[in-house]
């Protein structure tokens, strides 16, 4: 028990980091699984696993997100692009270009923070239900935001300081343990090619046994459906009908397979499609979450989820040399208070 929660959901992990725990599952990152994890690299070879970050393209896929905008910087009243700079010596042969970025932080590959999904739940135990998030954080206490889009510039001009932010469980925590271990890789589309295909527990275990994939605690799974490259052949002009009926996903109600999340003690959860799992659920007492995996990963037991990822290069390449293990860098920005975070992971082999 801490000082946020008398009760702790069912089946979670809340306070078995430290009471005050802000990286969940990332601590099994260790010093020595690191060192396990590098022994996977065995010839220099590297892997992009982000989409270019303007991918998909439009909003179509989600009306909430839009891609990103690049802008060049003022100097002096003027665009900071191509500027020919002499300062105090008028025979300068300096040409400066600064630009910034607006972005919204869960467009295109990503990670999601674990204040990005939570739960109405009992945590004092007294029968009255509050929004809280992983570890007993609490919604406008721990996670703050405006309460009107005047209040944080989406209609109109944007304050001069932030109305929003995550003053804990923000992507900064995750950043902070450098997001570095053993990748291993379930490679669905093989099995199942890009016709929609909601996997349970039976199915996966099915999928890792005739691959001969192995998962030990610590690891980052990662899982290959092949939308990225979907999305990709788009050319950012996205068809929401073909995306949302195309590729694998899991079956975020299927109770063996939450179990067999929280056994098996993986770190962190990557996939190349939308939200990792299937959307909405389909669940036979849909009383208590559209995105139940969300909720086990995100909520329960503090596992980061990350989408979009670009996998199909690397499955491939692996497939083709009967591996699925690799050295995976994935950190997020450092950006403290944000909810998630574009991230471009690296695999090396």
């Amino acid at each position: 028990m801490s000082m946020r929660w008398k009760k702790r959901p069912e089946g979670s992990n809340w306070g078995d980091f430290g009471p005050d725990d802000q990286k969940g599952r990332l601590n099994l990152l260790t010093s020595q699984r690191v060192l396990a994890a590098a022994t996977e690299v065995r010839e220099g070879r590297s892997f992009c696993l982000s989409l270019p970050l303007d991918y998909p393209g439009g909003n179509r896929m989600n009306e909430n997100r839009h891609p990103p905008i690049l802008r060049p910087c003022l100097r002096h009243g003027g665009v900071n692009m191509n500027y020919v700079y002499s300062g105090q010596n008028a025979d300068s042969q300096d040409v400066l270009s600064d630009d910034l970025a607006v972005l919204h932080l869960q467009y295109s590959t990503q990670w999601d923070g674990l204040c990005h999904v939570g739960a109405m739940f009992d945590v004092n135990d007294d029968g009255n239900p509050l929004p809280v998030y992983y570890n007993g954080y609490r919604a406008n206490e721990d996670v703050v935001g405006p309460e009107s889009a005047e209040d944080c510039g989406i209609a109109g001009p944007i304050p001069a300081h932030s109305t929003s932010g995550a003053k804990a469980l923000g992507i900064e925590n995750m950043a902070e343990t450098g997001v570095q271990g053993r990748g291993v890789m379930i490679d669905l589309r093989r099995h199942f090619g890009d016709a929609r295909t909601v996997v349970g527990y039976d199915a996966l275990m099915d999928v890792m046994a005739r691959d001969g994939v192995v998962v030990e605690p610590g690891d980052m799974l990662c899982l290959h459906t092949g939308l990225a490259d979907v999305i990709l052949g788009m050319k950012k002009d996205p068809d929401p009908e073909i995306i949302n009926t195309s590729c694998a996903v899991l079956d975020g109600g299927d109770p063996k397979l939450q179990e067999w999340i929280t056994r098996s003690q993986i770190s962190v959860i990557a996939s190349d499609n939308y939200a990792v799992e299937d959307y909405p659920a389909s669940l036979p007492n849909p009383c208590c979450s559209i995105l139940p995996l969300h909720n086990l990963c995100l909520f329960r037991l503090g596992i980061h989820l990350g989408e979009l990822w670009h996998l199909t290069p690397l499955a491939e390449w692996l497939a083709a040399r009967g591996r699925h293990r690799f050295l995976l860098t994935a950190p997020p920005l450092r950006l403290p208070g944000a909810v998630g975070s574009p991230v471009t992971p690296v695999a090396t082999v």
